[in-house]
């Protein structure tokens, strides 16, 4: 095994860096002045609603789509010139793609399918061999190498899709979306599957998607985009717990964040926040930058569902008294909608706990673990401890 991975990470460099990228379809921008950087080795995601940009990302590096502005290195060659229109042909790029359709031919054995790029290239058979008994090895589908794609499930024929794309030890492996059409189960194999895969081939990940817990749970770093435009690009952890902005904020999380109105201003070097859970003061070593006007203004607390706690009985003078609304538990966890003053917001609570519509119950949280948005701008200005 050990000999295995020496031959899949030997010499496999692959930093890939996009500038100022701008992809037209007619009218239509669908990049907007792109500047983006993957490491070599990264799993890099990238994350956002349909129509964002974010396969058009993965086609432009993949050289399926040409860009009009920008250019794109890989290992500091030059693959993309727009302005000179030098445009590296794909075959060139030393990278393979895994699609959302598994396209795998109907009357070759998984073997066959898996081998049939080396054939192409006219490899020694003993090479073929060796490499496609080790990608079937790498994938847990070598039992299957004599069948063909009809007689296997949806979840093998990914993994079919996946061997052949890594047979031929790419520098760089361009996944778009190539779970969505797997059952919940499956998915939830696949994400661990695609992660261990990663680790030990080290090979360079652009994986696309719109599935935040994919990207939350397989990523080194995310992409999120909206519109064609970049948003954010941070480790998981850092995405969820300092959402950039707004958007950012309300796309990520599972269930998604509570954004409740406040008033802040600077008070003596500090933010204070004034919302339904009572008045909050923040350091200045928490805040995104210093220039915070004195005079009040409209923001947004952020609070995670898992930082509301909840006690039936108040304990301290910090808790807020609020009414339930609805309790929804299922099984592991207990979801709980809750009124506030003004607000509604949503609590979790992992384990069998169950409230009743209109109890009173009293809320707690950490102000160190909320952010805070500013209402205009709708920028981060607070952030979260980790």
């Amino acid at each position: 095994m050990q000999i295995f991975l020496r031959e899949w990470g030997a010499n496999r460099m692959s930093k890939i860096e996009l500038k100022n990228i701008d992809k037209y379809y007619g009218k239509n921008h669908v990049l907007k002045n792109l500047d983006l950087t993957i490491e070599d080795g990264e799993f890099m995601t990238l994350l956002g609603p349909s129509g964002c940009g974010k396969t058009t990302t993965l086609r432009v590096v993949a050289g399926l789509e040409k860009p009009q502005n920008g250019t794109i290195h890989i290992d500091e060659t030059e693959i993309v010139n727009a302005q000179e229109m030098h445009f590296e042909p794909p075959i060139k790029r030393s990278l393979n793609l895994v699609f959302q359709s598994y396209a795998l031919w109907p009357h070759m054995t998984v073997f066959e399918n898996v081998a049939f790029g080396l054939a192409i290239k006219k490899k020694p058979k003993s090479e073929i061999n060796k490499k496609v008994n080790s990608a079937l090895e790498r994938m847990q589908i070598e039992k299957y190498g004599q069948r063909y794609p009809s007689e296997l499930s949806g979840g093998q024929q990914q993994r079919v899709a996946i061997a052949r794309a890594i047979v031929s030890e790419p520098k760089l492996l361009l996944l778009d979306e190539p779970l969505s059409n797997l059952d919940a189960k499956l998915r939830v194999d696949m994400r661990s599957e695609l992660k261990r895969l990663h680790k030990e081939l080290g090979t360079t990940v652009i994986y696309v998607t719109h599935d935040q817990v994919e990207a939350l749970t397989m990523s080194t770093r995310i992409a999120i985009f909206f519109e064609g435009i970049l948003a954010q690009v941070d480790t998981p952890q850092n995405v969820y717990n300092n959402p950039s902005d707004l958007r950012v904020a309300d796309f990520i999380g599972n269930p998604r964040i509570n954004l409740l109105k406040c008033k802040a201003k600077k008070v003596e070097e500090q933010l204070q926040v004034t919302s339904d859970f009572g008045r909050m003061l923040f350091p200045q070593k928490d805040l995104v930058h210093s220039k915070i006007q004195s005079s009040e203004f409209d923001c947004v607390l952020g609070i995670r569902p898992e930082q509301v706690v909840i006690s039936t009985t108040r304990t301290n003078d910090t808790q807020v008294e609020a009414k339930v609304y609805t309790s929804m538990p299922a099984g592991s966890e207990n979801l709980i909608q809750i009124n506030i003053g003004e607000s509604n917001l949503l609590a979790k609570e992992i384990g069998v706990t169950n409230y009743a519509s209109d109890q009173t119950v009293y809320l707690s949280i950490d102000p160190d673990k909320t952010n805070v948005f500013d209402a205009e701008s709708k920028m981060l200005i607070k952030y979260s401890a980790n």
